[in-house]
């Protein structure tokens, strides 16, 4: 994880120094904008982790998100290579447990994670996950290298999102007895649906990095996955791949 937040903040470093070096060219060259779209999709997709989780949660590697976003795109008049974006869209997060049970509609006041499945002897499901889904408003700095032709540009984000919480749930698959035969067959699927034990709102720290297109993308959550008192002080951090205008 150590490696993953000195990348990030390389990444910002980097980015904070290109674009010093190319406010004052931008200020005395003239750009025309007129064919420039200030509308742009944005689609995200890649990995999860939860900082501060305790190992016997389990949490696997492939926990994922996938985001889709509607943005603005607004250029600085007196320097074009730079702009501010704001949008809306959805966000989601899955997390995925080994061998770990999430109760999230327990009537307790911590959420329990559970070795085995409730009422039986060390039964577990062979794929578990917790989803949360949030309606998020992100804003951004943006950086073009050529503000004209925004498709074969070098780009830079930096910015923030807040979202608010609408939907919460965990799906477990193929329930197994602790020799590891399915007891209902493999199509078996337990949902269950409840928000109380989840922050309701989000927060994060948001930076980008791409040519034309494509891009890389780190967020950082500041608020705790869990609310306070509920579970685990985690913060999740997202890495991933980004498509769509920057």
């Amino acid at each position: 994880m150590k490696k993953i937040f000195l990348l990030f903040f390389i990444t910002i470093g980097f980015t904070s120094y290109v674009c010093s070096q190319q406010v004052e060219k931008a200020s005395k060259k003239k750009y025309d904008l007129t064919n420039r779209t200030s509308d742009h999709f944005m689609l995200q997709y890649g990995m999860d982790r939860w900082s501060g989780a305790p190992d016997s949660l389990n949490v696997k590697g492939s926990s994922r998100h996938f985001n889709f976003y509607f943005m603005l795109d607004k250029p600085f008049k007196n320097s074009p290579k730079f702009s501010v974006a704001y949008g809306v869209g959805i966000g989601s997060s899955n997390i995925f447990l080994d061998k770990r049970y999430a109760d999230i509609k327990s009537n307790t006041t911590v959420l329990p994670f559970k070795v085995s499945y409730p009422g039986t002897d060390s039964s577990y499901f062979n794929k578990f996950k917790m989803t949360t889904i949030f309606l998020e408003a992100p804003v951004e700095l943006r950086f073009y290298s050529d503000p004209e032709n925004t498709n074969k540009s070098f780009k830079a984000a930096l910015g923030v999102k807040v979202g608010t919480l609408l939907k919460a749930y965990s799906k477990g698959k193929d329930l197994k007895n602790k020799s590891g035969q399915s007891i209902f067959g493999n199509r078996f699927i337990e949902k269950q649906y409840d928000k109380h034990f989840f922050n309701g709102t989000r927060l994060a720290f948001t930076a980008r990095i791409g040519y034309g297109i494509f891009g890389l993308h780190f967020s950082y959550q500041i608020t705790q996955a869990i609310k306070e008192g509920a579970g685990a002080e985690v913060k999740p951090y997202s890495i991933g791949l980004t498509i769509g205008g920057l």
